[in-house]
């Protein structure tokens, strides 16, 4: 019975997380309500600029956390705007960037209006897709709407 006592007082820390071997290093992550500003923020760049668009936004693992398709915004666009986002979310670089890189990657976008998301820290955080607007106006509706969530468009 002893033994058992004593082996079971040994285990306690590490069940409480006291252990070193079972610490996790918190990160920040990217919430719905972040992500609904975001997509928000974006929807009301677009409309002061009577543009129509698809906004898509990822967390960094590439899950999609919020997203619109404004009426008017043909069906593919939808489409687009997922593959931009989540390419900017999982590779943390903005598809103006990895348009360059080439084409045949699973994933990676190759048109601009994807744009990632970082903290003021530089932790990436997800990534924003848009479009159904010109090129230069999907990424200043995605980086409108990272603003508006305060949040960063590149990493500090």
């Amino acid at each position: 019975m002893m033994k058992i006592f004593a082996t079971f007082a040994a285990l306690v820390p590490f069940l409480l997380g006291a252990g070193s071997g079972l610490a996790q290093t918190a990160r920040p992550m990217l919430d719905y309500a972040s992500a609904a500003a975001i997509r928000d923020g974006c929807l009301a760049f677009a409309a002061e600029r009577g543009l129509t668009v698809a906004v898509a936004v990822y967390d960094e693992s590439g899950r999609l956390i919020a997203f619109a398709h404004a009426d008017g915004t043909p069906t593919a666009v939808a489409d687009f705007a997922m593959w931009k986002g989540r390419s900017a979310a999982t590779i943390h670089v903005a598809s103006k960037d990895t348009a360059n890189w080439g084409q045949g990657a699973p994933g990676l976008a190759s048109w601009e209006g994807g744009t990632p998301i970082f903290t003021a820290g530089g932790v990436a955080l997800g990534g924003v897709g848009v479009s159904g607007a010109a090129s230069s106006e999907d990424t200043a509706c995605g980086v409108a709407g990272i603003a508006a969530a305060g949040l960063l468009a590149s990493a500090p």
